[in-house]
């Protein structure tokens, strides 16, 4: 019998270890198939849990990612989930000057609360965290010892690794550059009603 995966997604310690990279690129990624690179023969990708927050600025930003979330939703096997995007106003000690501060929140605590969810209801046999988020390493914990038997593998993304969820979890590696280019979506993508996306040209 196949063993049955769940991927969760940790959408901006993916993106930011892409951009640390350089890797503009390869935004516009499908990541229904990159999961589907992730897994062994023997075992059967049963559904990709993406979590993120809807930023609200600058504009051009904003566009982007809502074009990049449409194109993920056009894949029955993905389900996204959204926090929060959060802007501070920060001030200078010594200047006085102000500006925006913006920081996602809720992701870690929506994978911890869907990673323990589906464990409890038996949905996967093994999880991949595609995070190097160690803010994680309590659920996991806590999951291994409600479950032993599940396997829980950590999928860094560039620049990500985290030593803490390495010794938390069953097993770990990086994202290659290759399982990562070979996963993009095509630079169009019809939607069932007809409307075509288009892959940003900042990302070409």
């Amino acid at each position: 019998m196949e063993k049955r995966v769940i991927t969760y997604i940790d959408g901006f310690n993916l993106y930011f270890g892409l951009k640390s990279k350089g890797w503009r690129k390869y935004y516009w990624l499908n990541l229904y198939e990159l999961s589907k690179k992730l897994i062994k023969q023997e075992q059967s990708l049963v559904k990709v849990k993406y979590f993120t927050a809807r930023i609200e600025m600058p504009d051009d930003k904003r566009k982007r990612q809502l074009q990049f979330l449409e194109a993920l939703e056009t894949l029955k096997q993905i389900d996204l989930f959204y926090g929060k995007y959060l802007s501070t106003t920060m001030i200078c000690r010594n200047c006085g000057s102000r500006w925006l501060k913006s920081n996602e929140k809720e992701t870690d605590v929506n994978i911890a609360i869907e990673i323990l969810t589906d464990a409890i209801q038996d949905n996967f046999d093994t999880a991949l965290i595609i995070s190097g988020d160690s803010d994680l390493s309590p659920a996991i914990r806590r999951t291994k010892q409600l479950f032993p038997d599940k396997r829980i593998i950590s999928v860094f993304p560039p620049n990500r690794v985290s030593n803490e969820l390495q010794n938390v979890v069953d097993g770990y590696f990086v994202l290659s550059e290759n399982k990562i280019k070979s996963s993009l979506f095509p630079d169009k993508i019809i939607k069932p009603d007809g409307f075509i996306l288009h892959k940003p040209i900042e990302w070409n």
